[in-house]
């Protein structure tokens, strides 16, 4: 799925942090067009096969458990109408982690199935298209890829298993590293001031970005973009390549192309959090084998919307599938949603309105 990223994302790949940070030219795609609009990045959810064992994992790289860490298992009509589950029970615990953007948090979800057939994306190579991954800004990255290897937790990607300095970095670094299941989180080992408002010093990782490894980003840009109200960049970014790229992947030779957009956060607009697409010039594959919501590794991003129904007939008429067959569901809460899938690479993505909306 991906690359070096946003650190590497500039005119040559030697890019600074305030770089990595700055805003380039955006086009304003969707965002404006009524009724329904997307509000904003609310929180990623994630199919785990050992909530414990993941739980340990994402509390290590510094989220934070929200409630309860070992909640019961439910059978819940709604939401398996909502994910396509039918008879599954599952159990969810929430995490946190502030947002370098703003310093709010955003929640991850782990949601743990079974009496479901559970398929798996154990270790989806980071490099093929769908798969999804987490940027994690870590300013002291050395010291938690030295604890992640005395606990037993570090799965890295990257050539050697090392961090990979960027120029002119003598510590921290990037590189890709899998979570108990597989899926992949991006380490970004720089340090940058700490947001304004922020709850915590700049010494604690923040999530940087929520990122995908797509087929074409015309398609994914017109879906993201055009449909959900997404900026992104007027011009495509060039292909770029090198040592640095392939060295954070575990890869040789790859070209590729970072396409960096934006949406605003939910907890902090007009605060905006960096969605990432990642194109590969040659990808590894050009069929995508068929995934469900519940499989081990797959995520599914949420965004909060005002007016569902119309954001929900914008895109059916648009002919985005819906994974939800019985179309928006509400839930126990009042709260109304639906999971359609993008038009490219087929990712989950949630769409929900609270009540009274």
């Amino acid at each position: 799925m991906r690359t070096p990223s946003l650190l590497l994302l500039g005119i040559t790949a030697l890019i600074s942090v305030s770089t990595l940070l700055m805003g380039i030219a955006f086009t304003q795609g969707g965002r404006q067009a009524p009724p329904g609009k997307v509000v904003g990045l609310n929180s990623e959810a994630l199919s785990v096969s050992n909530l414990k064992r993941s739980i340990k994992f994402y509390k290590m790289i510094g989220f934070t458990v929200v409630g309860n860490a070992n909640p019961r298992w439910l059978k819940d009509e709604g939401e398996n109408r909502l994910y396509d589950t039918p008879g599954a029970m599952s159990r969810t615990a929430a995490l946190t982690m502030a947002t370098t953007a703003s310093g709010k948090p955003f929640t991850l979800y782990l949601r743990e199935y079974k009496n479901v057939d559970r398929g798996a994306r154990v270790d989806f190579p980071a490099r093929d298209a769908s798969s999804c991954h987490l940027g994690v800004l870590v300013p002291e990255a050395d010291a938690l890829w030295e604890r992640m290897k005395t606990a037993g937790l570090l799965r890295a990607l990257s050539w050697d298993s090392k961090l990979v300095r960027m120029p002119g970095q003598n510590s921290g670094g990037i590189a890709y590293i899998m979570d108990p299941d597989g899926f992949n989180i991006e380490i970004i080992g720089v340090r940058v001031p700490s947001a304004p408002g922020a709850q915590q010093s700049s010494d604690q990782p923040t999530l940087h970005h929520l990122g995908i490894s797509v087929l074409n980003s015309g398609k994914s840009m017109t879906f993201y973009g055009g449909l959900l109200g997404g900026k992104f960049p007027e011009a495509l970014p060039k292909w770029v390549s090198g040592d640095n790229y392939d060295a954070a992947v575990g890869g040789h030779g790859y070209v590729i192309r970072l396409i960096n957009g934006t949406f605003p956060e939910t907890a902090a607009s007009p605060s905006e959090m960096r969605f990432e697409l990642v194109e590969y010039q040659k990808p590894n594959r050009q069929e995508i084998p068929d995934y469900r919501i519940s499989d081990v590794a797959v995520s599914c991003a949420g965004f909060q919307v005002d007016g569902l129904d119309a954001t929900y007939a914008r895109l059916k008429s648009a002919g985005i599938p819906a994974w939800s067959k019985a179309g928006i569901v509400q839930k126990k809460d009042g709260t109304r949603a639906v999971v359609v899938r993008d038009p490219d690479v087929g990712a989950f993505v949630e769409l929900f309105e609270k009540p009274g909306k």
